[in-house]
């Protein structure tokens, strides 16, 4: 993917960014779900349960989760009726997870199923940590079955100037010592900065579209602080 012109020079890129992204996840899983709940006062929940609610999926569907961390949106995915199976590279965050899907530890942008496995696929803030987006979504659109829907949930920042202003002090000074006390300082000073990796909305709705995924769009959540990118397989 190519990053933002105002991207911060000091990132990581490439192998480097992957390696830095599961060394740094294997740190904080332990108390990973902790952290997320008190920085985000407990509206993860509910961000998660609307991704669900978007896939717009009979129950029975076959959903991968990817960057499945410890399992939150796999166990939304199973209260739903789906068949979740998660995916992720952090051996730590799988080790930490509290879900009965099945979990493997695997690459997300060279998953291990066959063409046209999956009736959907959900990805929680995790699109910034990928290496190359084009990548992910081109993975995407092998693995799932024409028809078959994506809901991908990221970070953005309220288009209002003074929630930009107020999210932008929370984000990168507050959510870093929130997880210094709890969690893993140089992690989640990280994790704000690696917004920078985010193309803009409109840039990724188009890289979906390029991708065959139809009627793309992007919903805000939370006042803006969230963003949900829905699609269909074409």
């Amino acid at each position: 993917m190519t990053p933002r012109e105002d991207q911060e020079p000091s990132l990581p890129q490439g192998e480097e960014k992957a390696r830095t992204v599961r060394r740094l996840f294997d740190t904080i899983s332990p108390r990973y779900d902790l952290v997320n709940r008190v920085m985000t006062f407990g509206m993860d929940a509910g961000w998660r349960r609307r991704t669900v609610r978007e896939l717009a999926l009979p129950p029975r569907s076959r959903v991968f989760d990817l960057a499945c961390g410890t399992g939150d949106l796999c166990r939304d995915l199973a209260a739903a009726g789906h068949r979740p199976i998660g995916f992720d590279f952090s051996h730590g965050m799988l080790l930490a997870a509290r879900t009965h899907a099945p979990l493997v530890e695997a690459d997300i942008l060279r998953l291990p199923v066959r063409d046209a496995s999956a009736d959907g696929a959900t990805c929680g803030f995790a699109l910034r940590n990928v290496v190359s987006l084009g990548d992910l979504f081109a993975e995407l659109a092998r693995a799932l079955r024409p028809g078959g829907r994506i809901a991908l949930l990221e970070t953005a920042e309220p288009e209002r100037w003074l929630l930009r202003l107020g999210h932008r002090v929370y984000f990168r000074k507050v959510v870093p010592a929130i997880g210094g006390l709890l969690s893993d300082r140089e992690a989640y000073s990280y994790l704000p900065r690696s917004a920078a990796y985010l193309p803009s909305p409109n840039e990724l709705l188009s890289m979906l579209r390029e991708a065959e995924f139809t009627d793309a769009r992007r919903l805000a959540l939370g006042g803006g602080v969230t963003q949900l990118f829905v699609a269909t397989r074409a």
